[in-house]
């Protein structure tokens, strides 16, 4: 019975989780590649900052590190470190600035700044005082910021897994490994792995993070998991453009509107036809920044008959037209 609920709910991610990915410019890159030795101290600036020189032009960057041999401790503002050990990824959900050290307490290593290091080709990192060895790489994911609001809420300020204990984590450590060796290659499309990779890593990492999510957890994976709830996200996600009305998802989801009515909101934080609309806009910005699509035809694949509901809609939403929008993110991509 065990082996079925799991199964399961496996689907119900994977439904909601590939429907985003599917629809959803995401961009991801392994950008550090760094070899240290004890004592060492890396200190890994805010988000808000890093994401200028990692990927231009990007709403949110999420940092993430996957430890591939030795130890080390995640080191932030107010809160204990946390221990790593090879297999490990985290994630920094919030963007928070942190450091990653050999030891509780080691000073930050002088030099090396972020853009420096990405100046380099490959890059990669090595310094520290010659004793125990620890291999790690940095990654990125960048996204719609209401796309990475949509993913990570209710998410703590570092989440961390180990990814050898999922069924993926050996063959993708074994990528990671000669994707690496290839950056280093002069052979073309080394980066280009390196960067499928890392979408991939931070995906399997929320995946992983789900399944060992304890009950009463809230936020959208947490939702996905839902018996319930991860239904009718499921049935959402499916077909956005249905008028959908709260009867008509409870029955899909196999339970009472007042059931859903009550369950939805507790764990996703809204209610669910206001998350219908929000994951229509992201489906709708998407539409808008990747087509020349008119307006009425993207209205429609959205579930708007006109296109002056559609317009009111995503003006909330985004707080100008998308016919605005639209041409702001043209005028964007040309400058980039």
């Amino acid at each position: 019975h065990s082996v079925q609920t799991a199964c399961r709910r496996s689907v119900r991610v994977m439904d909601a989780l590939s429907e985003t990915l599917r629809v959803v410019r995401l961009i991801g890159a392994i950008f550090i590649n760094g070899r240290f030795t004890a004592p060492w101290c890396y200190q890994s600036p805010h988000a808000d900052y890093a994401a200028p020189l990692l990927e231009p032009g990007a709403e949110r960057v999420v940092i993430f590190h996957m430890i591939t041999e030795g130890e080390c401790y995640v080191e932030m503002v107010g809160q204990p470190p946390v221990h790593l050990v090879a297999g490990d990824a985290v994630i920094f959900p919030q963007g928070d600035a942190h450091r990653m050290a050999s030891a509780p307490g080691v000073s930050a290593a002088t030099g090396a700044k972020l853009d420096v290091v990405l100046a380099r080709r490959p890059r990669q990192l090595a310094y520290g005082g010659g004793g125990a060895v620890t291999r790690l790489v940095c990654g990125y994911l960048a996204c719609d910021a209401r796309l990475a609001r949509m993913l990570l809420a209710g998410l703590p300020s570092v989440v961390k897994v180990n990814v050898r204990a999922s069924s993926a984590g050996a063959w993708l450590e074994a990528s990671l490994r000669y994707a690496l060796s290839e950056a280093r290659s002069p052979r073309p499309g080394g980066m280009g792995v390196l960067a499928k990779l890392s979408e991939v890593l931070f995906i399997e990492v929320l995946r992983i993070y789900m399944n060992e999510q304890s009950p009463g957890t809230t936020g959208w994976l947490a939702g996905v998991g839902d018996r319930i709830v991860g239904a009718a996200l499921g049935a959402l996600h499916k077909k956005p453009a249905h008028a959908w009305t709260l009867e008509e998802l409870a029955s899909e989801a196999g339970t009472s509107r007042s059931v859903l009515a009550e369950k939805f909101p507790l764990i996703v934080g809204i209610a669910p036809m206001q998350y219908l609309t929000q994951w229509r806009m992201l489906l709708a910005a998407n539409l808008l920044s990747g087509s020349n699509a008119p307006l009425i035809r993207i209205a429609e694949e959205v579930g708007y008959q006109t296109d002056t509901a559609f317009s009111r809609a995503f003006s909330r939403e985004y707080g100008v037209p998308p016919a605005t929008w639209r041409r702001t993110q043209l005028k964007k991509a040309r400058t980039e």
